[in-house]
Order: C-alpha cells, then structure tokens, then sequence
C-alpha cells in the first residue's frame, strides 16, 4: 500500500483527518474528489498552510500537511515552532522533493538543511523514510500518534522488503564487525548497492537504515561503536545540523568513542541536475560511496591498525 492508498484509507475511516496543501498535490492526486471539503488548498502560502493546520487541529481535527520542503521548512519555521511545535499539536507535516529528489533545482529549492532546522523545534519528532514502502509503514504508526511530524516524503521504489516500523527504532539490515553504513531517505538505495559492493570485494559490513531522526535510536548506534570498526553516516544533507551532528551529540554526552566517516553536503548545495546525474557529479552512486569508504578505511582504520601492532 503506497502513501496515496493509505491516505485514503484513513480518511474513509477517521472523519477527523483533513488534508491540507500549499499547491503541492503530486503525492494526493488520486483522492482529491473523494475528500471534498477535508481537501484544503491555501495556495502558495505555506506560513498560512501552518498556522490553519494549528487552528484546526485545536479544534479536534488531525491535519496532514503538504507543500515543497524548502519553502514548509523555512519560509514557514516560526509558524511550525511557535503554532504547532510549542502548543505539541498533532499536525503531520510532509515536506516534497527534499534533499537530491529535488531535481533540477537550484539552491532556493533544495532542502538539505530540512532535518536540521525541524529536529530542533521541541516536540518535533523527524521522519526520513527510504521509499513509498517505508513512508507508509511509518505513517500507520505516526499518523495516531499525538506528537507533531515531519516527515520527508518520497515515491522511489523500495530495494528492501522492509520490517514493520516502530517509533525511535532504526532498521538494521545486517551486520559487519568491519564496517557500518548508516543512511536514510533517497540515498538509502544507493548505500544499500554500495554494502553489497563492499561485501564483495572481501569486507564485513553493516546497513542501517536509521528511518527516524527524532527520536533516534540511542541504544543501537551506541552499540555500533563496540562491535564494527568504522560507522559511515551517508545523507542528502548538509554536514551540519543531520545525522552525522547527531551521532557526534550522542557520543559527546553519552561518552562513548570510535571513528566516524561521513558523506554529506559540506555545507554547500549540490549542482542541480536530474537525479542520475546529481548522483553521478557529486559522487554518490553505489560504485562512488563504496570507493569512497574503502579508501577511508584503508587510510585511516588498517593504516592506524598496522601502525599499532608495528609499535607493539
């Protein structure tokens, strides 16, 4: 069942559910007739999209709220605070073409600094699913539950048949005491091709797909640090502020240790392109990232390794 299919569902049995829009309907296109006055379109004005979503659920309503992820996450972030983070409404915000699935975009439209500016709102619990499968086996659970969202939406096909979601719980696909590979949303697929890459030429190696950044699942990534020798972060986002910040708060105040590479956005946009293309320019097909932590792992874990025993 897609995000379409199970929102309309829901609708059908919960009366409550209003679904709400700012001139984004790509994800809905199918259930606009169905929902007839529960369909709310503000238009191109997001800040308004927020603040109504606010009054209605005040008002016993539950709204789920659509609009392009750049513009819900930053021309709207004090609405989001102020309306629905502090006052801990159940408003479910769903933002589109986050990250690389803004294709062809420059700068103004590529949200890459989404996750970071939404877990930081208190209350705010932060949702990056890795496919349509995914999207919808989390919003089962997320769209009863009385927090507000956001939620990164995507329509990419899954490679994963996944386990059913479970609030602060990350996916751990499998194993490795060599490496761990740590993603979320749409570069999820291109980490996943790039373990098994790595599987083949020799290496023991870890996935998970972290799915929800807040809350964030504390126990499992404090136990990578004791059983893999290297965790590599890789994310459409900026290095800044996603979730290689968060595991680097995590061990800061939970004082455990171990290195750390991550692949991100340096703290600059990437070079607007269709997807394959971005992938391909900025270095993150499966064949790149593998390339990537293999010469990392060899340079700065079995270097320090060989050097450690030499001393001995």
């Amino acid at each position: 069942m897609n995000y379409e299919q199970y929102l309309q569902q829901n609708c059908k049995e919960d009366p409550s559910i209003v679904v709400m829009t700012s001139e984004n309907r790509a994800a809905m296109r199918g259930i606009q007739a169905e929902l007839g006055q529960r369909l709310i379109d503000t238009g191109i004005a997001e800040q308004t999209l927020c603040g109504m979503a606010a009054g209605l659920a005040l008002c016993g309503k539950k709204p789920i709220i659509h609009a392009l992820a750049a513009f819900l996450t930053m021309r709207s972030f004090e609405f989001i605070r102020t309306d629905i983070g502090i006052a801990n409404l159940p408003v479910k915000i769903v933002g589109a073409v986050a990250g690389i699935l803004s294709e062809a975009n420059g700068p103004t439209h590529q949200a890459i600094e989404d996750l970071s500016l939404m877990r930081g709102i208190p209350n705010l619990k932060v949702f990056a699913p890795t496919d349509w499968s995914d999207l919808a086996l989390g919003m089962q659970k997320i769209l009863h539950d009385p927090s507000p969202w956001y939620i990164r939406y995507t329509n990419l096909e899954p490679v994963i048949k996944h386990e059913a979601f479970e609030i602060g719980k990350a996916e751990q696909l499998f194993e490795g005491d060599e490496m761990t590979l740590i993603s979320y949303g749409a570069l999820f697929q291109q980490t996943w091709r790039a373990a098994i890459l790595l599987q083949e030429m020799g290496y023991s190696v870890g996935l998970v797909n972290i799915r929800s950044l807040k809350p964030i699942d504390e126990k499992l990534i404090r136990s990578l640090f004791g059983s893999t020798r290297l965790v590599v972060t890789v994310e459409d986002h900026f290095l800044t502020g996603g979730l290689f910040s968060i595991i680097a708060e995590l061990m800061a105040l939970q004082q455990f240790h171990g290195p750390v590479f991550p692949i991100a956005f340096p703290n600059r946009w990437f070079k607007p392109g269709m997807m394959a293309d971005v992938l391909k320019y900025e270095q993150l097909q499966p064949e790149d990232i593998a390339h990537r932590v293999e010469r990392y792992y060899s340079e700065h874990i079995m270097k320090k390794t060989t050097k450690t025993v030499a001393d001995t």
